[in-house]
């Protein structure tokens, strides 16, 4: 048996990659300029795949959930006589339904096409598993798989012969991958960091796979190039103005810093970085029109399968904040919001970008527990009257709170990204080396699990920073890094847990 973790994304470079081998053979096996127009046959993309290390077997089944974008990557000869299956929303996906979907295809003496003994390649969506929960709950999965496969593969019945089946989760709304949805915000305020390159050899080495940047830095996106990091990619405030009033200027902007980066996995562009009404009113009005334009550029582009367009808010424009479920936007943000609200659930699909910091909640209130914010609470810390849903960290508290507020505002399909997470190691009340590292380590392992509104679905997490950077404010400003200038950790980390 073969078993393959994919997105849905893979497949695309196998396939440039082939054309790519096509026509570098052809220019040296040939007289370009006197030989006809090249004519390549399925049979050379066929080799070509199968030469860079992409080709294989037809799959027999592919079971796909929820809406139908892509075919995992699979070339349409491949998949001439694969048994395609829609299994319904992703929601309701059960183990006994996939059971009885391979059992009944394995069932079948002679499937339309192919050999029952025929024997193909198994590839499951990594990004399914991210959603089932803890990673205990992962890998049980993946074992009640290969044993089920094994039955399968072991049965002397000539009808259970086919030794591996293709099971293919596609998902519309999740994009990531890896077995954490953790990343950590590269800012670069700083005049002593190290060079960009050096950036991303660390992120690799610490196996960090998303990384957020604060300003399209050529230097930072050529770094970034072959990396496989997934990148938030963020329009500075600044630049909203001239977004927003010119198209011309979006396109220009995309054409700049996204299309001319194919390498480059930018998963989200995010437009305007903790606009409010109560922090920088002067460009609360250009935040919706600079996302349609920039959204609009994107969709010219063909890429909006691919990258999504958002923005990022703090937690500052909810109120109403405890219960969770009793949170709502201020009604000077709610003005601003809802059109954006009501963008990304129509149009561009992507979540709403948000900021969550338990470290200013536990300094602004002293009758939080510190313990509250760290994740270290022994016990849960209280009950929500609203929905009975139990609360035991001021993480989640605050998150679904956001979510609560995005209800009220017409957007309770929408998904939140943690943009922006952290804890200072310095600089002012409980900013201590022990504190910070407690609560970064407790994120990493909790975001897995999800909230209480998520229901156990992965939380995507971006921990703010990188690095302690010396050109910000003095204080706990200072001292968000994981790491010093220097590449030297300011406290152990795992992001393998």
């Amino acid at each position: 048996m073969t078993l393959e973790f994919i997105s849905f994304s893979d497949g695309k470079e196998g396939v440039a990659r082939a054309a790519s081998f096509l026509c570098t053979k052809y220019l040296e096996d040939s007289d370009f300029e006197e030989k006809d127009k090249p004519f390549f046959t399925e049979a050379n993309m066929g080799k070509a795949l199968t030469a860079v290390g992409c080709g294989g077997p037809q799959p027999n089944l592919l079971l796909v959930y929820g809406p139908v974008r892509c075919h995992l990557g699979f070339p349409a000869w491949r998949m001439r006589y694969t048994e395609i299956l829609h299994m319904g929303p992703l929601k309701s996906m059960k183990h006994g339904a996939i059971v009885k979907a391979i059992h009944k295809f394995a069932m079948v003496h002679q499937n339309y096409g192919t050999s029952i003994n025929e024997c193909v390649v198994c590839k499951i969506l990594y990004k399914w598993l991210e959603t089932v929960g803890s990673k205990h709950h992962r890998t049980s999965f993946l074992l009640s798989f290969f044993l089920m496969a094994k039955l399968f593969a072991s049965s002397n019945s000539p009808s259970m012969a086919v030794a591996v089946l293709l099971l293919g989760f596609l998902m519309a709304c999740l994009t990531t991958t890896g077995a954490q949805p953790i990343g950590v915000c590269y800012g670069r305020n700083g005049d002593n960091l190290p060079p960009p390159a050096q950036v991303v050899a660390l992120y690799r080495s610490q196996n960090i796979g998303r990384m957020r940047i604060y300003d399209p830095a050529q230097e930072v996106l050529q770094a970034l190039r072959g990396s496989n990091i997934e990148l938030i990619l963020d329009v500075p405030n600044p630049n909203l103005q001239e977004l927003a009033s010119d198209a011309s200027a979006a396109a220009t902007w995309v054409e700049t810093n996204v299309r001319n980066f194919p390498d480059v996995r930018i998963k989200y562009i995010a437009v305007g970085n903790e606009v409010s009404p109560a922090k920088n009113q002067q460009y609360v009005s250009f935040v919706f029109p600079a996302m349609q334009n920039i959204y609009s550029a994107i969709v010219a582009a063909g890429l909006q399968d691919q990258i999504r367009v958002s923005t990022a808010i703090d937690t500052g424009v909810v109120t109403n904040s405890f219960p969770p479920s009793n949170g709502v936007f201020t009604d000077d943000a709610r003005s601003f919001l809802v059109p954006i609200i009501r963008f990304l659930a129509d149009n561009s699909r992507a979540p709403l970008l948000v900021n969550i910091y338990p470290y200013f909640a536990i300094l602004g209130d002293q009758n939080l527990k510190l313990s509250y914010g760290l994740f270290t609470n022994s016990e849960p810390e209280f009950t929500d009257p609203g929905n009975n849903l139990v609360y035991q960290n001021l993480f989640d508290a605050i998150l679904d709170s956001v979510y609560g507020a995005l209800e009220k505002a017409g957007g309770s399909g929408l998904e939140i990204v943690v943009s922006e997470s952290g804890w200072p190691s310095a600089g002012n009340r409980e900013a201590t080396v022990d504190n910070a590292r407690t609560y970064n380590q407790n994120l990493i392992n909790h975001v897995g699990k999800g909230s209480p509104k998520t229901s156990g679905r992965p939380i995507e997490t971006y921990v703010f920073a990188m690095f302690n950077e010396n050109r910000k404010d003095p204080g706990t400003e200072q001292n968000f890094g994981l790491f010093n200038p220097n590449q030297q950790p300011v406290y152990p980390i795992n992001f393998s847990s």
